[in-house]
């Protein structure tokens, strides 16, 4: 999907890592909720509520997923799944332009 049409998005942006990643939110009205946001080079470590699929739509970085011990390489055009209540590590290389889709149980 390259847009999407019908939605809220919160104006207020979500800030990390003093700026480095940054994310706006977007409300669909089925109750889906998503994220765009944007990751500058650096290593970053998440944790998650609620399941997630992270779509990477420009730029290059490494995943460390739950319970994993080996880093894998993601860029633009590929995704990754992390479950529920967990933590998971990014070496991002590149600027690196996501969307996070939030899965509701």
């Amino acid at each position: 999907m390259d847009k999407f049409t019908n939605v809220t998005v919160i104006k207020k942006a979500n800030v990390y890592f003093d700026g480095k990643v940054t994310s706006r939110t977007v409300l669909f009205a089925n109750g889906e909720k998503k994220t765009l946001g944007i990751m500058m080079p650096g290593n970053y470590e998440f944790g998650t509520d609620k399941a997630e699929v992270m779509e990477i739509l420009a730029g290059e970085l490494e995943v460390l997923l739950p319970d994993e011990s080996i880093w894998k390489s993601i860029k633009g055009g590929e995704e990754f799944f992390v479950k529920a209540n967990a933590k998971f590590s990014l070496k991002v290389t590149s600027i690196t332009d996501y969307c996070c889709s939030y899965i509701n149980d």
